[in-house]
């Protein structure tokens, strides 16, 4: 079978929102980034745990993202994905809810599992029915709360031995993409553009250009 064309390959990259935003501010930041990289997927990952500030954001965000048939996930509120109109979402606290949260959301959500570390809470995951697991921080400090970081060496060891796509996280530096980004299915990029000093389009042009 020949080589698929890179063109025709889907995008490595993924996003995260900021954990605080002005909605208007950042739908429009939102949109100058997917006019400058092809994006595979968006992650709403606000801290507030108010519902109707969550299906706000979410209504303003899906629309935006699925004109452009990018999905919208969701972290840790399952129970909005159907109200709100999302793909899925995106479990923090590994292979613990992964089975129920499938069971209610059904076959065709996005479920992913963040498993810090723990090739075992991957698996765990993975046999339990998770879409996609991920690890990190790929560097010391890239996750609120998070101590060290994940060795480069695990996501070698997943993407030879399993299947299940595996998505990187947390303190993608450029250093580091260089080792890990060739083992990963995605990379999900937050505060790495949000927070660059020469703005998000730049820096999703700088990471896109350096896979």
């Amino acid at each position: 079978m020949p080589d698929q064309d890179p063109a025709d390959l889907p995008s490595k990259l993924t996003l995260l929102t900021p954990a605080q935003f002005e909605l208007s501010d950042y739908s429009a930041q939102l949109e100058a980034v997917y006019d400058a990289v092809e994006v595979s997927c968006l992650r709403l990952s606000l801290v507030t745990r108010d519902e109707e500030t969550l299906c706000r954001a979410a209504d303003v965000l899906r629309s935006l993202s699925h004109a452009r048939d990018i999905p919208v996930i969701i972290d840790d509120h399952y129970r909005l994905v159907a109200r709100a109109g999302l793909d899925g979402v995106h479990l923090s606290d590994g292979a613990r809810k992964v089975r129920d949260v499938r069971k209610l959301l059904g076959p065709d959500a996005i479920v992913g599992a963040f498993c810090g570390t723990s090739r075992h809470s991957g698996m765990s995951a993975g046999e339990a029915g998770a879409d996609y697991i991920s690890f990190g921080p790929a560097t010391a400090g890239g996750l609120l709360g998070d101590g060290e970081p994940v060795e480069p060496d695990v996501f070698r060891w997943w993407s030879e031995m399993i299947e299940l796509p595996v998505v990187a996280e947390g303190g993608l530096t450029d250093a580091i993409l260089g080792s890990i980004a060739q083992d990963c299915d995605f990379l999900c990029l937050g505060d790495e553009i949000w927070q660059d000093p020469d703005g998000a389009v730049a820096a999703a042009r700088r990471i896109s250009r350096l896979l």
